[in-house]
């Protein structure tokens, strides 16, 4: 009798269609589309196919697993491919609101809601598969920075799935079948779990609030322009990260509790921005442009030499990055005290030349570090999309 992996294997790899495959496809297919008649979260989705991997120029989701494997010993270019293959058929089908091959809960897929699953690899990649020659330049295991109190539990990582949805369970139906046919050639490093706003909460383009009240976001690139494609998109180096770019994430634990004892002119200044919409301390809309130079008629500056936006400004042309934050809350301790945070993600062209400038000058003065504490931290280069007929990374894996 044949196993669920071994059918998995010989239909991913082969392009073998079975009977029971098609079947499990009906099923799903026509539960899918029963439930996506009635509701628009569930027939929206996200082009899987493409010179880019979905879920970087793409609206934030309602919720997102970023999922971490390291590779089990002795796994080989060989066996890379393997995964690849499983993994990209079950995105594809996945993003459609399609059950994967010889799903065992084709029920659950009830619905796109422009799911996007993208993969990255963490340096430990490269160096058990004896690739370092592909490492894209300004690709980078970040430095310990004197605010971090990182833990292993949240942090590193060989391999990155990066999965986001609207709906919750078909996140979770999603996950859970990209871990199950990861588990071969992989076991889980972690998983970390979060959230944004729901649809229909904040318009497309706008930037979301995280738990601090900060809308976060502004001054990002907008999808589709020169300066993302700029900032964000590599087009030099190795075939395979051409189209690619680099992540950053940081788990950022926040100490709300000590912040909610500040008034809102205190929050203010820490910041840089008006918690009202975002808009510098110097405007009153969110794009305004700071006005770093501005002073009080005391002589004092508008914005202090600690705050956040003056620390993280670009002191050269090209020093800025893409962010698509996550928030994340874990529970309560007995106290009632939060576990809170978030989930901060930061992708560029060069970690070293982007990304590093500006955190080393919010290690050096962000009164921001008074409540918030990196404890997590990791970088993963994210290949290029998979056009037509393509496998994920695959002119990494030839």
């Amino acid at each position: 009798m044949i196993s669920r992996r071994g059918f998995l294997s010989a239909s991913a790899l082969a392009g073998v269609s079975t009977a029971a495959g098609a079947s499990l496809g009906a099923v799903g297919a026509t539960y899918a589309s029963n439930t996506a008649s009635q509701t628009a979260t569930a027939v929206q989705s996200e082009l899987f196919r493409g010179p880019h991997q979905a879920g970087i120029e793409t609206d934030l989701q309602a919720v997102t697993n970023f999922i971490a494997f390291d590779l089990k010993a002795r796994t080989s270019k060989s066996d890379l491919r393997r995964w690849m293959s499983l993994i990209t058929d079950d995105i594809e089908r996945l993003t459609k609101g399609e059950p994967v091959l010889a799903d065992p809960s084709p029920e659950l897929a009830v619905g796109a809601a422009r799911l996007t699953a993208t993969l990255g690899f963490g340096m430990g990649f490269f160096k058990k598969l004896g690739l370092l020659s592909q490492v894209p330049e300004g690709f980078i295991d970040l430095p310990s920075f004197k605010m971090d109190k990182l833990e292993d539990r949240f942090s590193r990582g060989d391999v990155l799935i990066h999965v986001g949805a609207d709906d919750p369970i078909v996140l979770a139906n999603a996950s859970r079948a990209l871990i199950r046919d990861s588990l071969p050639f992989a076991t889980v490093r972690w998983m970390q779990n979060g959230f944004a706003h729901s649809p229909g909460m904040v318009p497309s383009g706008v930037s979301h609030r995280n738990l601090m009240g900060q809308v976060d976001g502004t001054e990002n690139p907008k999808f589709g322009s020169q300066k993302f494609k700029d900032l964000v998109w590599i087009d030099s180096g190795p075939d395979w990260i051409q189209g690619g770019t680099l992540l950053v994430l940081r788990r950022i634990a926040m100490q709300l509790d000590t912040w909610d004892q500040l008034g809102t002119p205190e929050k203010e200044e820490v910041i840089g921005r008006k918690l009202s919409n975002g808009a510098p301390l110097t405007g009153d809309n969110e794009n305004d442009v700071p006005d770093l130079n501005a002073r009080y008629p005391n002589g004092l500056k508008v914005i202090p030499d600690f705050a956040h936006i003056r620390r993280a400004a670009p002191t050269k042309s090209g020093e800025q990055i893409f962010r698509r934050p996550f928030s994340y809350h874990e529970g309560v301790s007995s106290d009632g005290a939060p576990d809170v945070g978030l989930l901060w993600t930061a992708y560029q062209k060069n970690i070293e030349n982007q990304y590093l400038p500006i955190q080393r000058r919010l290690e050096q003065l962000d009164l921001l570090n008074e409540w918030t504490v990196p404890i997590g931290s990791a970088t993963f280069a994210i290949p290029r999309g998979a056009m037509q007929g393509e496998l994920l990374a695959q002119a990494l894996l030839l």
